[in-house]
């Protein structure tokens, strides 16, 4: 009989324990051991819930208390020698200066790079290894996870990430290819596997979702050498686990490499079933990636029982295509969301459900018959349903046009143009959108939100606090200021608030990184804005300063990105609705005399495939579509982007493209190494490195930023070069956001007074 088993589950817990859990031992409210005992509660219940929901094998070590790749190169003892005191004094406080830097007196350490989990709104933490690397068995979190399931009567498979995926997303600090220490890593692996056997696990489930890129003769060779070796240890049954797509032309070798069982993703690639089955061989088992792990509407329960058919007596799972991360926890929780919507959704708990009753059909119980074919009437009520539908949209989509897609004139005539309207130094500082959500800012919002306090006295508390962000921006000298956003809750879910098309959870909370938690809107129809967003917001702050102030929206890009997107449409059609919705607020912004608009894009690189031959299409309609929203501008509006956490070597084009006057990027973490690719590229434009990592609680000091500043002048003209943080600042607290940006500000002023010296 045909099991069911979840690949990964929510780490979170679905009221955000963990963020709550991890964000007091931090703050020092609570200790090391209660944070342990929040983190154990959570397996079991996670456990017990998958259990409930119709799950015959859990799985274990999928946990993180801030990113499993971190966890993973911790495991096999990948620590920095900068870091590696901390670690031997304290594991768990030398594992989160790894995460998120520490500064405590004695030691000042930066964290990891931190970049998107494949084409997911998940950040991985990137390892760092050396040309000396020595890997060994750190520690036994995958054995003690397994023992606590045990204890349980739980039955559970534990999950590791794979050798060759591990290697491949991590980075040499002397340039040299992971790669090559692959020989070296296998021991620890082996000694890893043999110990689950001993322990009493008969599966383990080996991640490795590289296979699904674009491979070449070298990664092919490591997967053979490194699962030719994991064959000669006594280890319990290896799962060789592929997510994300297709494997392609990966299929041969994933298919031939020697493990007992092969997991595909059949919701992204439902194709690859008939490619891969006759590659097999005989004895291999197959586990079936066929309920969306990375999106919340149910799922098609016919057509995943046709897979499910065709495979025959080779499927021994069903499973969802991926961890079951990237949703939320349980549906049950959402009491106000519209009826005909919720019944067409499922979160983690719900698709377990799915896979069950897939699986009770296919042993031929007659109640699973009826249940699918409620199922089936239900998908076809919301395909059919009106809502999804706006004609007057669907008529405007159809009458683009080029032109709407390009500015007036060329980058050099705009941008004196607005040289002579912004009258900016040379260097001009500025920050990225959002200042300090303070527990002050949070209360109120939720006191407003319960109708505690009423519109006027919420009114007049943002207002004040727009005015006191205002005058601290001025006071530390910026140029350009920004209003601090302190009536946004996010910045996706803030616009699709206002758009027709979305819709809003309570509980859909998923992470992104570490503690950091979002809530997706729910992208249901179509998009249109029935009035403006921003705009007001902006007119107060502009009238309250006489520097000028930036307005700030979300791009097209990123709004589809991080939400959880309809799936009757080509995505790019709901992109360029989303666009054309944007493109009537910066005109209105424009009209109320707002000189500086940033457009933020940090989910272009996010949403590029996975696949080289598929990126032509992508970025051609989704740098469509962020100029659809910027385009209608006049020459003087000054134009910005920004991305974070993105490779550019290979978008470069794609980037230049977008003709943002200025974009600025996240440099700090990588010292400005992603700079290399715009130089090399000779790229025109306005460009502001980030020289303040704010996604670390650490402080960079003056000398630090100028050094970023100085590695980016060896690369850039003068005229190009903004000075600016990496990313928002909302997550940080007011007293080291005001100590980094005065450091930021007089980096900047540094660099004018050197260049005034040698005019």
């Amino acid at each position: 009989m045909i099991s069911v088993t979840p690949l990964g589950f929510p780490r979170i817990g679905a009221r955000r324990e963990l963020k709550q859990a991890l964000e007091s031992f931090w703050k020092g409210d609570s200790d090391a051991q209660s944070l342990q005992a929040t983190a154990a509660s959570l397996r079991e219940r996670h456990w017990r819930l998958a259990r409930e929901a119709g799950a015959d094998l859990v799985p274990v070590n999928d946990f993180s208390l801030y990113d499993h790749v971190l966890d993973s190169a911790v495991l096999f003892d990948a620590i920095p020698a900068s870091h590696r005191a901390a670690f031997e004094e304290d594991p768990l406080g030398g594992y989160f200066a790894l995460a998120r830097g520490l500064q405590d007196g004695r030691r000042d350490l930066r964290a990891l790079e931190m970049t998107k989990w494949f084409d997911t709104n998940y950040h991985y933490l990137v390892p760092q290894f050396d040309a000396k690397q020595r890997f060994a068995l750190r520690g036994d979190k995958p054995l003690a996870e397994l023992a606590q399931a045990q204890a349980l009567g739980i039955q559970a498979r534990p999950v590791l990430l794979g050798p060759v995926s591990l290697l491949k997303l991590g980075k040499r600090v002397d340039g040299g290819d992971p790669r090559e220490l692959l020989d070296n890593l296998l021991p620890a692996y082996a000694e890893l596997l043999s110990k689950l056997k001993a322990a009493g696990a008969q599966w383990v489930q080996l991640d490795e979702p590289a296979l699904v890129l674009d491979l070449d003769d070298t990664d092919r060779a490591a997967y053979r050498r490194a699962y030719a070796a994991l064959a000669e240890v006594d280890a319990p049954q290896r799962l060789l686990t592929t997510y994300f797509g297709a494997l392609g032309d990966n299929a041969a070798l994933a298919a031939q490499l020697p493990v007992e069982g092969l997991h595909l993703d059949l919701v992204r690639a439902p194709q690859q079933l008939e490619s891969v089955l006759p590659l097999l061989p005989e004895e291999r088992a197959l586990s079936l990636g066929v309920v969306d792990g990375r999106n919340i509407w149910r799922a098609d329960l016919d057509a995943a029982l046709s897979l499910a058919r065709r495979a025959g007596a080779r499927a021994k799972w069903l499973a969802p295509s991926c961890s079951l991360l990237h949703v939320p926890t349980d549906l049950e929780l959402e009491r106000k969301l519209p009826t005909p919507l919720k019944h067409w959704m499922a979160y983690a708990k719900q698709k377990i459900e799915e896979l069950r009753l897939l699986a009770d059909a296919l042993a031929g119980n007659a109640d699973a018959e009826r249940d699918l074919a409620a199922a089936a009437s239900a998908r076809a009520a919301r395909l059919a349903s009106p809502l999804l539908r706006n004609t007057q949209v669907r008529k405007r989509l159809a009458a683009i046009e080029p032109a709407m897609a390009d500015r007036v004139s060329p980058y050099p005539k705009r941008a004196r143009l607005q040289q002579e309207r912004l009258n900016l130094p040379l260097f001009p500082t500025t920050t990225i959108g959002s200042f300090p959500q303070t527990a002050e800012v949070r209360r109120a919002r939720a006191e407003h939100k319960a109708g505690k306090i009423d519109d006027a006295a919420y009114q007049a508390f943002l207002e004040n606090e727009t005015v006191l962000c205002l005058r601290e921006q001025e006071a530390l000298g910026i140029d350009v200021l920004v209003h601090g956003e302190f009536e946004r809750n996010d910045m996706v879910e803030y616009f699709g608030e206002q758009l027709d098309g979305f819709a809003f959870t309570a509980h859909g909370w998923v992470q992104s990184y570490g503690s950091r938690c979002v809530k997706p809107p729910v992208l249901f129809g179509d998009v249109s804005r029935p009035r403006p967003m921003t705009v007001d917001w902006t007119r107060y702050a502009q009238s309250q300063t006489s520097r000028p102030v930036k307005g700030m929206l979300t791009g097209p890009v990123t709004i589809l990105q991080w939400s959880f997107v309809r799936d009757d449409q080509p995505r790019a059609d709901s992109c360029r609705q989303i666009a054309l919705a944007l493109r009537d607020e910066v005109l209105d912004l424009e009209a109320a005399d707002i000189a500086v608009i940033q457009i933020d894009e940090p989910a272009l690189r996010e949403g590029l495939p996975l696949r080289r031959a598929d990126w032509p299409a992508y970025l051609g309609w989704a740098g469509e579509s962020f100029r659809l929203a910027a385009s209608g501008v006049g020459d003087a509006t000054q134009i910005h982007t920004h991305m974070c956490y993105a490779e550019f070597n290979d978008i470069i084009d794609a980037v230049a493209a977008l003709d943002a006057d200025v974009i600025s990027i996240e440099t700090s973490r990588s010292r400005m190494e992603l700079l290399d690719a715009f130089a090399r590229y000779r790229y025109p434009n306005g460009i502001g490195p980030g020289v303040y990592d704010i996604h670390s609680p650490r402080v960079p000091s003056e000398a630090e930023m100028s050094e970023l500043l100085d590695k980016a002048l060896e690369v850039l003209d003068p005229a190009q070069l903004w000075v600016n943080p990496d990313c928002g600042l909302k997550t940080r607290g007011w007293p080291e956001v005001r100590a980094a940006l005065q450091a930021m500000v007089r980096a900047a002023e540094g660099l004018r007074e050197a260049a005034r010296a040698t005019a």
